[in-house]
């Protein structure tokens, strides 16, 4: 589980689903006009029996709901049960919560108003429901809840370099193209040179199309993004996920032809809130 698959508009669900929980304890209902007898009525919270449509209706289905957006990040883009993607589950679920919490505002009967528990349990319901529908729409929600880290600080290959020490060379730096600046020759490497005795520099194994003024750069995805082949096929090849530092080879357009650890390459066509490198 990567924490930086998670959105701006996750962490909101998040907090949503908090407060719906804590609502679910408080009093339901309030009770005006009751004379002598209002020290002795005590209004139940969601969990009592008495109210128990109100349980799965809304605050079990609210924090279901979140469960199912935010767990959908964690999942390939292509898992669609029935046809819907998990967080397209959610979001219709948070509709329904929202949905359910604004009906139980009008019942209640004379004298019975709604409770403390009530009208936080519309409030985060409703809350839920519109960020889930707005986060693929608004830019400021999709961005990532945790940025990725800094060139310096990656390591696109993951983990330590083999021994602790750059392959071939005693210095760290000596490297060609990767951040961080890791060797990966057996001889030490100097930048232009050939990298692994294969004839051509890293960055130059993969040759650019777009354009001369383009350079291959590095670069990371704020929230995990597909990448589909180069001839158009709908079918995607690999997923970037955030945290891992991937080179950008090609531009066409707005989409980059971008290269993972393992040399597989495809079209990214959301660059919306990369980080470069």
């Amino acid at each position: 589980m990567n924490i930086r698959s998670l959105t701006r508009g996750d962490g909101a669900v998040i907090g949503a689903a908090v407060l719906l929980l804590i609502a679910s304890f408080l009093d339901f209902y309030s009770v005006s006009d009751c004379g002598n007898l209002c020290g002795q009525v005590t209004m139940p919270s969601a969990w009592k029996s008495s109210l128990f449509p109100v349980l799965p209706s809304i605050f079990l289905a609210g924090i279901v709901a979140a469960a199912l957006i935010v767990g959908a990040r964690f999942l390939p883009a292509d898992r669609k049960p029935a046809g819907l993607a998990l967080d397209q589950w959610g979001t219709a679920l948070a509709v329904f919560a929202a949905w359910s919490a604004l009906w139980s505002l009008m019942g209640g009967g004379q004298g019975v108003s709604p409770g403390i528990g009530a009208i936080l349990g519309f409030v985060a319901t409703a809350a839920m429901a519109a960020v889930a529908i707005l986060t693929p729409r608004v830019p400021a929600l999709k961005a990532a809840l945790v940025s990725a880290p800094s060139p310096a600080q990656a390591q696109p290959f993951g983990g330590q370099p083999y021994g602790g020490q750059p392959y071939g060379t005693e210095q760290a730096g000596a490297g060609y193209g990767y951040p961080g600046g890791q060797s990966f020759g057996g001889q030490p490497q100097q930048p232009g040179a050939p990298l692994g005795g294969g004839g051509q520099p890293a960055a130059a194994q993969a040759p650019a199309s777009g354009g001369a003024d383009f350079a291959p750069f590095w670069f990371a995805v704020p929230v995990p993004r597909p990448i589909y082949p180069e001839d158009g096929s709908p079918t995607p090849v690999a997923e970037l996920t955030p945290g891992t530092w991937y080179l950008a080879v090609d531009q066409r357009g707005a989409a980059l032809v971008a290269q993972t650890q393992d040399g597989r390459r495809g079209v990214l066509q959301d660059t919306t809130g990369i980080q470069r490198g």
